[in-house]
Protein backbone atom coordinates (compact mmCIF):
# COMPACT_ATOMS: atom_id res chain seq x y z
CA UNK A 1 0.00 0.00 0.00
CA UNK A 2 1.52 3.40 -1.07
CA UNK A 3 1.45 6.02 1.47
CA UNK A 4 1.50 9.91 0.71
CA UNK A 5 3.29 10.62 3.58
CA UNK A 6 7.99 11.65 3.85
CA UNK A 7 8.80 8.11 5.79
CA UNK A 8 11.02 9.66 8.05
CA UNK A 9 8.59 12.08 9.54
CA UNK A 10 6.04 9.78 10.26
CA UNK A 11 9.08 7.93 12.37
CA UNK A 12 9.15 10.76 14.47
CA UNK A 13 5.56 11.61 15.20
CA UNK A 14 5.80 8.20 17.24
CA UNK A 15 9.11 8.52 19.32
CA UNK A 16 6.75 9.83 22.48
CA UNK A 17 3.93 8.13 22.61
CA UNK A 18 5.27 4.49 22.37
CA UNK A 19 8.88 5.44 24.26
CA UNK A 20 6.18 6.26 27.00
CA UNK A 21 3.91 2.97 26.63
CA UNK A 22 7.04 0.61 26.52
CA UNK A 23 7.22 -0.88 30.05
CA UNK A 24 3.23 -0.81 29.92
CA UNK A 25 0.68 -3.82 29.34
CA UNK A 26 -0.71 -4.00 25.47
CA UNK A 27 -3.04 -0.76 24.91
CA UNK A 28 -5.89 -0.34 22.63
CA UNK A 29 -5.39 1.50 18.78
CA UNK A 30 -7.68 3.60 20.44
CA UNK A 31 -5.11 4.56 23.00
CA UNK A 32 -2.48 5.07 20.57
CA UNK A 33 -3.84 7.70 18.18
CA UNK A 34 -0.47 7.83 16.22
CA UNK A 35 0.16 4.56 15.74
CA UNK A 36 -1.50 3.98 12.64
CA UNK A 37 0.60 6.77 10.41
CA UNK A 38 3.40 4.20 10.46
CA UNK A 39 3.46 2.91 6.74
CA UNK A 40 4.12 -1.03 7.92
CA UNK A 41 1.19 -0.58 10.93
CA UNK A 42 -0.94 1.02 8.88
CA UNK A 43 -1.05 -1.80 6.11
CA UNK A 44 -1.33 -3.97 8.59
CA UNK A 45 -4.18 -2.25 10.91
CA UNK A 46 -6.66 -2.99 7.72
CA UNK A 47 -5.57 -7.06 8.64
CA UNK A 48 -6.60 -6.96 11.84
CA UNK A 49 -9.15 -8.72 13.96
CA UNK A 50 -12.07 -5.82 14.05
CA UNK A 51 -11.75 -4.64 10.68
CA UNK A 52 -14.56 -5.41 7.85
CA UNK A 53 -14.93 -9.20 7.36
CA UNK A 54 -12.59 -10.12 9.66
CA UNK A 55 -13.66 -13.75 11.77
CA UNK A 56 -12.26 -15.52 14.49
CA UNK A 57 -10.81 -18.84 12.62
CA UNK A 58 -7.60 -20.42 14.13
CA UNK A 59 -5.22 -21.99 11.82
CA UNK A 60 -4.41 -25.61 12.47
CA UNK A 61 -0.86 -26.78 13.58
CA UNK A 62 0.06 -28.34 10.67
CA UNK A 63 -0.57 -25.57 8.45
CA UNK A 64 0.96 -22.84 11.05
CA UNK A 65 4.09 -25.07 11.19
CA UNK A 66 4.45 -25.27 7.70
CA UNK A 67 4.05 -21.45 6.92
CA UNK A 68 6.41 -20.63 10.07
CA UNK A 69 8.96 -23.05 8.58
CA UNK A 70 8.64 -21.32 4.96
CA UNK A 71 9.29 -18.01 7.05
CA UNK A 72 12.25 -19.07 8.84
CA UNK A 73 13.66 -20.10 6.00
CA UNK A 74 12.61 -16.63 3.96
CA UNK A 75 13.58 -14.55 6.81
CA UNK A 76 15.76 -13.21 9.70
CA UNK A 77 14.42 -12.92 13.09
CA UNK A 78 14.02 -9.30 11.97
CA UNK A 79 12.02 -9.87 9.49
CA UNK A 80 14.48 -9.02 6.79
CA UNK A 81 14.28 -11.25 3.57
CA UNK A 82 17.27 -13.15 3.23
CA UNK A 83 18.93 -13.33 -0.26
CA UNK A 84 18.73 -17.04 -0.97
CA UNK A 85 15.05 -17.03 -0.40
CA UNK A 86 14.34 -18.07 -3.62
CA UNK A 87 10.52 -17.50 -3.20
CA UNK A 88 10.12 -15.69 -6.86
CA UNK A 89 7.17 -13.69 -5.16
CA UNK A 90 6.38 -11.23 -2.29
CA UNK A 91 2.93 -12.56 -1.04
CA UNK A 92 2.43 -16.33 -0.66
CA UNK A 93 -1.45 -17.28 1.08
CA UNK A 94 -2.55 -20.77 2.67
CA UNK A 95 -5.85 -21.61 1.98
CA UNK A 96 -7.34 -23.66 3.88
CA UNK A 97 -10.30 -26.06 2.36
CA UNK A 98 -13.84 -26.87 3.53
CA UNK A 99 -14.51 -30.50 3.56
CA UNK A 100 -17.98 -32.03 2.01
CA UNK A 101 -19.91 -35.14 3.33
CA UNK A 102 -20.07 -36.61 6.77
CA UNK A 103 -18.02 -39.94 7.79
CA UNK A 104 -15.28 -40.00 5.61
CA UNK A 105 -13.66 -43.55 6.38
CA UNK A 106 -14.97 -47.31 4.71
CA UNK A 107 -13.31 -49.64 5.66
CA UNK A 108 -9.65 -49.09 5.03
CA UNK A 109 -10.50 -46.33 2.90
CA UNK A 110 -10.95 -42.56 3.74
CA UNK A 111 -12.41 -40.51 0.88
CA UNK A 112 -13.18 -36.35 1.86
CA UNK A 113 -14.00 -33.57 -1.00
CA UNK A 114 -12.77 -30.50 -0.39
CA UNK A 115 -13.22 -27.13 -1.93
CA UNK A 116 -10.59 -23.95 -2.08
CA UNK A 117 -13.26 -20.83 -1.79
CA UNK A 118 -11.28 -18.06 -3.16
CA UNK A 119 -13.59 -15.13 -3.87
CA UNK A 120 -12.98 -12.02 -3.01
CA UNK A 121 -8.91 -12.07 -3.70
CA UNK A 122 -7.51 -8.68 -3.79
CA UNK A 123 -7.43 -6.89 -6.96
CA UNK A 124 -3.44 -5.89 -6.58
CA UNK A 125 -2.97 -9.22 -5.69
CA UNK A 126 -1.76 -11.48 -9.33
CA UNK A 127 -1.90 -15.24 -9.13
CA UNK A 128 2.03 -16.47 -10.33
CA UNK A 129 1.41 -19.89 -8.88
CA UNK A 130 -1.15 -22.23 -7.25
CA UNK A 131 0.15 -25.39 -5.11
CA UNK A 132 -1.63 -28.13 -3.14
CA UNK A 133 0.39 -29.07 -0.21
CA UNK A 134 -0.38 -32.29 0.94
CA UNK A 135 1.05 -35.40 3.18
CA UNK A 136 1.38 -38.55 0.77
CA UNK A 137 2.23 -41.31 3.93
CA UNK A 138 1.31 -40.62 7.35
CA UNK A 139 2.95 -42.97 10.21
CA UNK A 140 0.20 -44.25 12.69
CA UNK A 141 0.64 -46.54 15.97
CA UNK A 142 -0.10 -49.61 13.91
CA UNK A 143 -0.09 -48.58 10.26
CA UNK A 144 0.24 -46.14 7.64
CA UNK A 145 -1.80 -43.94 5.44
CA UNK A 146 -0.86 -43.51 2.12
CA UNK A 147 -2.91 -40.56 0.31
CA UNK A 148 -3.13 -38.79 -3.33
CA UNK A 149 -5.26 -36.20 -4.45
CA UNK A 150 -8.07 -36.24 -6.93
CA UNK A 151 -9.07 -33.14 -8.74
CA UNK A 152 -12.29 -32.78 -8.98
CA UNK A 153 -14.20 -31.01 -12.32
CA UNK A 154 -17.83 -30.33 -12.61
CA UNK A 155 -19.42 -32.19 -15.80
CA UNK A 156 -16.28 -34.00 -16.42
CA UNK A 157 -14.85 -37.68 -16.11
CA UNK A 158 -12.31 -39.71 -14.66
CA UNK A 159 -11.17 -37.25 -12.18
CA UNK A 160 -7.51 -36.26 -12.96
CA UNK A 161 -5.34 -38.27 -10.11
CA UNK A 162 -2.30 -35.34 -9.08
CA UNK A 163 1.21 -36.03 -9.37
CA UNK A 164 3.79 -34.28 -7.25
CA UNK A 165 5.85 -31.70 -8.98
CA UNK A 166 8.94 -32.17 -6.56
CA UNK A 167 10.24 -34.57 -3.87
CA UNK A 168 8.02 -34.43 -0.56
CA UNK A 169 10.20 -31.47 1.74
CA UNK A 170 10.41 -32.67 5.27
CA UNK A 171 7.37 -34.98 4.45
CA UNK A 172 5.09 -32.86 2.73
CA UNK A 173 4.33 -33.17 -1.26
CA UNK A 174 3.62 -29.83 -3.28
CA UNK A 175 1.47 -30.44 -6.59
CA UNK A 176 1.27 -27.66 -9.38
CA UNK A 177 -2.84 -26.82 -9.92
CA UNK A 178 -2.27 -23.53 -11.67
CA UNK A 179 -3.21 -24.93 -14.95
CA UNK A 180 -6.52 -26.30 -13.61
CA UNK A 181 -7.36 -22.83 -11.57
CA UNK A 182 -6.66 -20.03 -14.67
CA UNK A 183 -9.63 -19.87 -17.27
CA UNK A 184 -9.30 -18.79 -20.52
CA UNK A 185 -10.80 -14.96 -19.64
CA UNK A 186 -7.31 -14.58 -16.75
CA UNK A 187 -9.89 -15.18 -14.14
CA UNK A 188 -9.55 -17.90 -10.78
CA UNK A 189 -11.96 -20.53 -10.04
CA UNK A 190 -11.98 -21.93 -7.17
CA UNK A 191 -10.27 -25.70 -6.94
CA UNK A 192 -12.09 -28.65 -5.68
CA UNK A 193 -10.25 -31.91 -5.03
CA UNK A 194 -10.99 -35.22 -3.56
CA UNK A 195 -8.56 -36.22 -0.62
CA UNK A 196 -7.68 -40.27 -0.90
CA UNK A 197 -6.08 -42.47 1.70
CA UNK A 198 -5.84 -46.12 2.15
CA UNK A 199 -4.68 -47.95 5.51
CA UNK A 200 -1.68 -50.17 5.15
CA UNK A 201 -0.38 -52.38 7.68
CA UNK A 202 -2.03 -53.93 10.65
CA UNK A 203 -4.97 -52.00 11.59
CA UNK A 204 -6.00 -51.33 15.47
CA UNK A 205 -6.17 -49.47 19.08
CA UNK A 206 -7.30 -45.75 17.76
CA UNK A 207 -6.14 -46.14 14.04
CA UNK A 208 -9.42 -46.46 12.73
CA UNK A 209 -10.21 -43.18 13.76
CA UNK A 210 -7.04 -40.66 12.81
CA UNK A 211 -7.83 -38.65 10.04
CA UNK A 212 -5.42 -37.28 7.71
CA UNK A 213 -4.86 -33.38 8.26
CA UNK A 214 -6.99 -31.69 5.06
CA UNK A 215 -4.40 -30.70 2.40
CA UNK A 216 -4.09 -26.63 2.04
CA UNK A 217 -3.86 -24.23 -0.95
CA UNK A 218 -1.12 -22.29 -1.54
CA UNK A 219 -1.31 -18.96 -3.77
CA UNK A 220 1.70 -17.61 -5.12
CA UNK A 221 1.38 -14.35 -5.90
CA UNK A 222 2.83 -10.55 -6.70
CA UNK A 223 1.30 -7.81 -4.77
CA UNK A 224 1.86 -5.03 -6.89
CA UNK A 225 0.89 -1.95 -3.82
CA UNK A 226 3.00 -3.83 -1.12
CA UNK A 227 4.78 -0.87 0.66
CA UNK A 228 5.87 2.35 -0.31
CA UNK A 229 7.26 3.54 -3.51
CA UNK A 230 11.07 3.06 -3.90
CA UNK A 231 12.86 6.06 -2.66
CA UNK A 232 14.57 8.41 -5.15
CA UNK A 233 17.27 6.77 -7.21
CA UNK A 234 20.24 9.42 -6.47
CA UNK A 235 21.80 5.93 -4.41
CA UNK A 236 22.66 4.70 -7.87
CA UNK A 237 25.33 7.24 -8.69
CA UNK A 238 28.78 7.16 -8.24
CA UNK A 239 29.25 8.06 -5.13
CA UNK A 240 32.37 10.84 -6.05
CA UNK A 241 29.68 12.16 -8.35
CA UNK A 242 27.73 13.84 -5.58
CA UNK A 243 30.62 15.98 -4.36
CA UNK A 244 31.41 17.58 -7.52
CA UNK A 245 30.46 20.82 -6.78
CA UNK A 246 32.41 20.58 -3.66
CA UNK A 247 35.35 19.85 -5.31
CA UNK A 248 35.47 22.82 -7.47
CA UNK A 249 35.53 25.41 -4.18
CA UNK A 250 39.07 24.17 -1.99
CA UNK A 251 39.25 27.05 0.15
CA UNK A 252 35.76 26.08 1.55
CA UNK A 253 36.74 22.72 2.15
CA UNK A 254 39.63 23.64 3.86
CA UNK A 255 37.69 26.32 6.56
CA UNK A 256 34.94 23.36 7.10
CA UNK A 257 37.10 20.36 6.68
CA UNK A 258 37.16 19.34 10.28
CA UNK A 259 33.66 19.86 11.03
CA UNK A 260 31.62 16.09 11.99
CA UNK A 261 27.82 15.74 11.70
CA UNK A 262 25.78 13.87 14.18
CA UNK A 263 23.34 12.76 11.44
CA UNK A 264 22.78 9.15 11.82
CA UNK A 265 20.98 6.24 12.03
CA UNK A 266 18.81 5.42 15.32
CA UNK A 267 16.41 2.04 16.45
CA UNK A 268 13.10 2.87 17.08
CA UNK A 269 11.42 -0.59 18.42
CA UNK A 270 8.01 -1.49 18.12
CA UNK A 271 6.14 -4.55 19.84
CA UNK A 272 3.32 -6.00 18.12
CA UNK A 273 2.53 -7.69 21.79
CA UNK A 274 2.36 -3.27 23.24
CA UNK A 275 0.01 -3.03 20.25
CA UNK A 276 -1.86 -6.44 21.46
CA UNK A 277 -1.02 -8.10 17.64
CA UNK A 278 0.73 -10.87 18.68
CA UNK A 279 -2.19 -13.40 18.75
CA UNK A 280 -2.89 -12.94 15.27
CA UNK A 281 1.08 -11.83 14.05
CA UNK A 282 3.51 -14.75 13.90
CA UNK A 283 6.63 -13.48 12.71
CA UNK A 284 8.49 -10.92 13.51
CA UNK A 285 7.91 -10.19 17.42
CA UNK A 286 8.57 -6.72 16.52
CA UNK A 287 9.47 -4.20 13.69
CA UNK A 288 12.04 -1.95 13.90
CA UNK A 289 11.80 0.81 10.92
CA UNK A 290 14.73 3.10 12.16
CA UNK A 291 14.48 6.79 11.97
CA UNK A 292 17.36 9.26 11.00
CA UNK A 293 18.47 11.91 13.70
CA UNK A 294 21.08 14.59 13.76
CA UNK A 295 22.60 17.76 12.27
CA UNK A 296 23.87 17.51 8.95
CA UNK A 297 27.42 19.14 8.53
CA UNK A 298 28.18 22.40 6.62
CA UNK A 299 30.84 19.89 4.20
CA UNK A 300 28.73 16.88 3.35
CA UNK A 301 31.18 14.24 2.43
CA UNK A 302 31.46 11.61 0.09
CA UNK A 303 29.76 8.78 2.80
CA UNK A 304 26.62 10.71 2.82
CA UNK A 305 25.92 10.22 -0.23
CA UNK A 306 23.97 13.75 -1.01
CA UNK A 307 22.70 14.60 -3.95
CA UNK A 308 23.94 17.62 -5.24
CA UNK A 309 20.98 20.22 -4.84
CA UNK A 310 21.60 19.37 -1.08
CA UNK A 311 25.67 20.57 -1.46
CA UNK A 312 24.01 23.68 -3.28
CA UNK A 313 21.86 24.20 -0.26
CA UNK A 314 24.30 23.93 2.79
CA UNK A 315 26.63 26.56 0.58
CA UNK A 316 24.06 28.74 -0.18
CA UNK A 317 22.75 28.60 3.69
CA UNK A 318 26.44 29.30 4.61
CA UNK A 319 27.39 31.73 2.26
CA UNK A 320 25.01 33.67 0.69
CA UNK A 321 21.53 33.43 2.61
CA UNK A 322 21.50 31.78 6.32
CA UNK A 323 17.27 31.87 6.22
CA UNK A 324 17.81 29.25 3.61
CA UNK A 325 17.89 26.28 5.87
CA UNK A 326 20.35 23.43 5.81
CA UNK A 327 19.83 20.20 4.38
CA UNK A 328 17.95 17.89 6.49
CA UNK A 329 18.99 14.54 7.92
CA UNK A 330 16.47 11.67 6.27
CA UNK A 331 16.85 8.03 5.23
CA UNK A 332 19.30 6.99 2.11
CA UNK A 333 18.90 3.64 1.68
CA UNK A 334 15.69 1.15 2.72
CA UNK A 335 14.90 -2.53 2.97
CA UNK A 336 11.46 -4.73 3.04
CA UNK A 337 10.47 -6.21 5.79
CA UNK A 338 8.66 -10.15 5.86
CA UNK A 339 5.17 -10.62 8.19
CA UNK A 340 3.41 -13.87 8.57
CA UNK A 341 -0.04 -13.37 9.99
CA UNK A 342 -3.41 -15.47 10.59
CA UNK A 343 -5.80 -13.66 8.35
CA UNK A 344 -9.09 -14.41 7.88
CA UNK A 345 -11.05 -17.29 8.40
CA UNK A 346 -8.03 -18.85 9.65
CA UNK A 347 -5.91 -18.40 6.32
CA UNK A 348 -2.38 -17.79 7.01
CA UNK A 349 -0.14 -15.40 5.02
CA UNK A 350 3.16 -14.28 4.11
CA UNK A 351 4.01 -10.70 2.91
CA UNK A 352 7.13 -8.95 1.97
CA UNK A 353 6.35 -5.32 2.44
CA UNK A 354 8.98 -3.00 0.62
CA UNK A 355 10.95 -0.37 1.86
CA UNK A 356 10.09 -0.29 5.46
CA UNK A 357 13.23 -0.27 7.35
CA UNK A 358 15.43 2.60 7.12
CA UNK A 359 19.17 1.14 6.39
CA UNK A 360 20.95 4.47 6.10
CA UNK A 361 21.24 8.54 6.10
CA UNK A 362 21.69 11.02 3.74
CA UNK A 363 21.34 14.80 4.36
CA UNK A 364 19.32 16.29 1.41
Amino acid sequence: MAMPYPFASLLLLLVVSLSQAANQSPLPLGSLPAVPTLPLLQALQARAPGSPGWQVGPASGQHLHYMLNLYRRAADREGRPRRSRGLGTNTIRLVQASSHGGQPWAGRWYLQALTYHLEGQPEAEHLLKATVVYLPSLSLAHSRLLCALELVVAGEAPRVLLSPTTRPHHGWAEVDVTPYLVLGNGSVRSPALRHVCVRAGRAGGHDASVAPGHPFLLLYLNDTQAGLPPPAAEHHRHRRDTGTLAYDLPNYLREQGGEKSDCSLHPFPVSFAQLGWDHWIIAPHRYNPRYCKGTCPRLLRDDYNAPNHAVVQSFVHQLVDASVPRPSCVPYRYSPISVLMIERNGGILYKEYENMIAESCTCR
